[in-house]
C-alpha cells in the first residue's frame, strides 16, 4: 500500500522543491538581468535587481564588436559533429560489451572511465604540437576529433547501460532469421535503444557545447565557438560584466532553447531502464 502524505508535508516538500529550483536558477537570471544594465549600474554596490534602467546597448555591442554568427556556426558543427562521430565508434562498442563481454570487459570499462580524472593541461603540450604539425590549430576538425575523445568514454558507459536492458533472446532471434551483425545493430537494437540513444546524445551535446578549455586555446577566429566568443569580453583592463553577461546570455540561449523541447525525451530516456 501506498504510503500517506499529509497535505503539510505536500505543502513542505513542494516549497524545498522550488526553493531549490529558484537557487539553481538564480545565476542565469542574475545573467540575463545584468545584460540590460549599464556597465555602472552592473557594478553598483548593493546591487540593483529590477529598477533601473532597462537597455539593449550591451547586445548591440556585442554584436558589433564579435562574429556572432560565425561563432553560433562553429558551435553548432563542433557539438554535432563530435556527438555523431562519437555515437558512430560508442554504439559497436557497447553493443560488444552489452553482448558480448569478455572476461576484461568491465576492467576495460572502469579504465575509460578513469581516462576522465586525467588533466586536460597534463596532454596539452603533445595535442598542440600534433595539431601544428598535421595544420590543424584553429579547425574545426581537431575541436570535433577532440570533444569526440573526451567524451567518448561517457557515451560508451551511457549506451552499454541502456543496451543491458534489452533482451538478449530478441537478437538472438534476429540472428535465427538471418540478421548480420550490421542489420542487428541498425534495426534491431538501435530502434529499441532510441530514448536511451538519444538522452546521451542531448548529453554529449551539452558537453560539447559548454566545452572551454580546448575550444579558448585552440582557436583564434575561423573555427572559434561561443566560448571563445565570451572569453573576448574578458579583457586585461577588467571585466566588462553588462557586456560579458550579454555574450553569455547569446551563448546558452540556444542549447536552452534545445533543452526546452527535448526535455521529455531526455527524461524518457533516462528512466527508460526504470520503466522496462
Amino acid at each position: 500500500m501506498a504510503r500517506a502524505i499529509t497535505k503539510q508535508k505536500k505543502i513542505m516538500w513542494t516549497a524545498l522543491a522550488w526553493g531549490l529550483g529558484l537557487l539553481i536558477f538564480f545565476p542565469i537570471l542574475w545573467t540575463f538581468l545584468t545584460s540590460f544594465k549599464s556597465e555602472v549600474t552592473a557594478i553598483s554596490d548593493p546591487p540593483v535587481w529590477f529598477f533601473f534602467d532597462w537597455t539593449t546597448e550591451n547586445y548591440t555591442a556585442v554584436l558589433e564588436r564579435s562574429n556572432y554568427p560565425l561563432a553560433l556556426t562553429n558551435s553548432i558543427i563542433i557539438a554535432v559533429g563530435s556527438t555523431i562521430l562519437g555515437i558512430i565508434f560508442a554504439v559497436p562498442a557497447a553493443w560488444a560489451m552489452a553482448f558480448v563481454p569478455g572476461p576484461k570487459t568491465k576492467d576495460v570499462l572502469l579504465w575509460m572511465l578513469s581516462t576522465k580524472m586525467l588533466p586536460a593541461v597534463g596532454v596539452l603540450y603533445p595535442l598542440v604540437l600534433v595539431a601544428k604539425w598535421l595544420g590543424l590549430m584553429d579547425s574545426r576538425i581537431l575541436l570535433i576529433v577532440i570533444l569526440m575523445l573526451i567524451n567518448l568514454p561517457i557515451i560508451v558507459w551511457m549506451l552499454y547501460t541502456y543496451f543491458r536492458e534489452i533482451p538478449g533472446e530478441i537478437l538472438e532471434a534476429a540472428r535465427m532469421d538471418g540478421a548480420s551483425l550490421k542489420s542487428e545493430i541498425l534495426y534491431v537494437l538501435t530502434p529499441m535503444a532510441v530514448p536511451g540513444i538519444a538522452s546521451t546524445i542531448l548529453l554529449n551535446i551539452i558537453l560539447a557545447w559548454n566545452e572551454a578549455f580546448w575550444t579558448i586555446l585552440l582557436t583564434t577566429v575561423n573555427a572559434a565557438p561561443l566560448t571563445k566568443f565570451i572569453s573576448s569580453f574578458s579583457a586585461p583592463e577588467g571585466l566588462f560584466y553588462a557586456k560579458l553577461s550579454a555574450a553569455s546570455i547569446m551563448a546558452i540561449a540556444p542549447i536552452l532553447i534545445m533543452g526546452w523541447f527535448s526535455q521529455k525525451q531526455l527524461v524518457r530516456g533516462l528512466t527508460f531502464g526504470a520503466v522496462k
